[in-house]
Order: structure tokens, then C-alpha cells, then sequence
């Protein structure tokens, strides 16, 4: 049964007929609707969050042409609700200098189809081809960001990436697990779920052929994703980027899975802006 189920024990869609920009509830001129046609034929919807020292609803590759270089966040979410439930966390990220895509992984909010590690993986690498081939920005301006699940789907882009010589400008994760079988293991202790799981999403593999900068974030006191897999994963990344930045992981006195930005939003926002200015990703 476990076997059968899992994909619906995985992921925790919120469905919605349309999610307007509205409830957001964000000023005008800060957000707009994006969206990606996948390799199948889907439509991927999502919201464009403008950083917030340029406040413009120009696409991010015509501010650069014009001297305006904000980095590119690509915003990969966790396992559940939509895109709306993602807005604090964006508004940290633009608070910090950076232009935001999120995009709801299909099968959430007002996408179609079906969630999977395979088909999210081939979606992620859709968005990418997208702001790099089409919308023309330079992959170095572009910042890989996971949010527990979607760490594990930042990291497997970005290991991709930089195997092909096109690395990101950096990787942030946030409550990021070191593989989806040891948190099954750790929350089902008496199955068998190294036999069982078809989805693995092991960042622990894949994570040592990320080359460009990593930033994690992660509470000492989450439930759902130990910290010691946030170490275990940090552990298993290279020391230093390929251009000698020290990778950081920081931890979150104090805080859960989910109550991160209520309890530690001024913290994590310092984090990310430290790391760009570090990284030379905001000027």
C-alpha cells in the first residue's frame, strides 16, 4: 500500500480553478503572472516578483540591457499548498535585491498534471531553458533557491548545469533534506522504504558536482527535516566553490519546518543578503 500511495503520502497539492495576482496581496507594479509551457504540452503558472530597488515590471533580461542587474531567484517549493503561500518568502529574496520566478510545481495550485521527481525534474530544467535561452539571462546571474523538496530539485539542476558547463550563479536551500529516503526512514522507522521509495531525490549524490556557490538554511529544532540532514547533506558538497567562495551553512536557533520565516525573517533576510554581496550577485 505504501508502495501503491506514496507519491500521494509525498505531495500535498493545494488545486485552484485560477490564482489571481490579487491575493498576493502585494502593492501593484511588484508581481505579475508568468508562465511555461512543459516538455508534455502542460502549461506551468506562476508569479514574477520584481526586486525591490528596481520596482519595475520589466522582464528581468531587458533591465539588464539597461544597467539593471538584479540577480534571477528560480524559486523551487516545498511539497504543499501553492504559490500564494510562498509570498513572505519572496518578499525576502526581493528585499535582499533579487528578481523572483515561482513557479507551482505541476499538479499544484492552477497547473495541471501529476507531480513527480522525474517530471518536476524535466519542468525545472524547462524554466531554466526558458530565462536562459530564450529570455536571454546569463546563467551566472541566476540563483537556484529550494525550499525543503525543492532543494532536492535546485540541487539536481545545478549539478546538471554546472556538469555541462553552464553553473548558476549560486544554490540557497532551506530546510533541506540529504535525501527523501533517509526522511522516510527517520519518520517510518519500521518500513521497509529503502525498497519501496520510487522517488529519491538523493541531493546527497549529486550535490558534489555543484560548483558554484552554496548557501543553506536550516532550523536546529525542525521536525519534519532533521538538521543533521542538513548537515549530512552540507557534509557532502564540496568546501569551496570553483571560484574559492567558502560555502555556508547556517543554523536557525530555534526553529521548525515551517515556522521559519515567523520566527527568524530579519535572521534568514541578513543571510541572503550577505551571500549576495559575498558572491558579487548584488552590487
Amino acid at each position: 500500500m505504501l508502495g501503491f500511495l506514496q507519491r500521494k503520502l509525498i505531495y500535498h497539492p493545494f488545486k485552484a480553478a485560477r490564482i489571481d495576482i490579487a491575493e498576493a496581496e502585494l502593492p501593484d507594479g511588484v508581481i505579475r503572472d508568468i508562465a511555461v509551457t512543459a516538455d508534455d504540452g502542460i502549461e506551468l503558472h506562476g508569479w514574477h516578483f520584481v526586486a525591490a530597488n528596481t520596482q519595475s515590471q520589466e522582464s528581468p533580461a531587458r533591465s539588464a540591457s539597461k544597467g539593471l542587474q538584479p540577480p534571477l531567484v528560480l524559486y523551487f517549493p516545498g511539497n504543499a499548498a501553492h504559490r500564494k503561500w510562498r509570498v513572505t518568502e519572496c518578499d525576502v529574496l526581493t528585499s535582499a535585491g533579487a528578481d523572483v520566478f515561482l513557479f507551482d510545481f505541476r499538479g499544484f495550485g492552477d497547473n495541471a498534471g501529476s507531480p513527480s521527481e522525474e517530471a518536476i525534474a524535466a519542468d525545472a530544467r524547462t524554466i531554466w531553458n526558458e530565462v536562459v535561452e530564450k529570455q536571454g539571462i546569463a546563467p551566472e546571474r541566476i540563483v537556484l533557491y529550494g525550499e525543503s523538496i525543492g532543494g532536492a530539485v535546485a540541487i539536481r539542476l545545478a549539478a546538471d548545469m554546472c556538469a555541462a558547463g553552464t553553473p548558476p550563479g549560486a544554490v540557497i536551500t532551506r530546510s533541506t533534506f540529504s535525501s527523501l529516503v533517509e526522511t522516510a526512514a527517520c519518520h517510518y522507522p519500521w518500513l521497509p522504504v529503502r525498497w519501496l521509495l520510487v522517488e529519491h531525490y538523493a541531493s546527497d549524490e549529486r550535490i558534489d558536482a555543484v560548483t558554484c556557490p552554496i548557501l543553506m538554511l536550516h532550523g536546529d529544532a525542525d521536525e519534519i527535516v532533521s538538521i543533521w540532514q542538513g548537515r549530512e547533506l552540507f557534509a557532502a558538497a564540496s568546501t569551496k566553490s570553483a571560484t574559492g567562495f567558502e560555502n555556508r551553512f547556517i543554523e536557525l536557533a530555534g526553529a521548525d519546518h515551517n515556522n521559519v520565516l515567523t520566527t527568524h525573517n530579519a535572521e534568514i533576510l541578513e543571510a541572503v543578503q550577505e551571500f549576495f554581496a559575498a558572491t558579487g550577485l548584488v552590487r
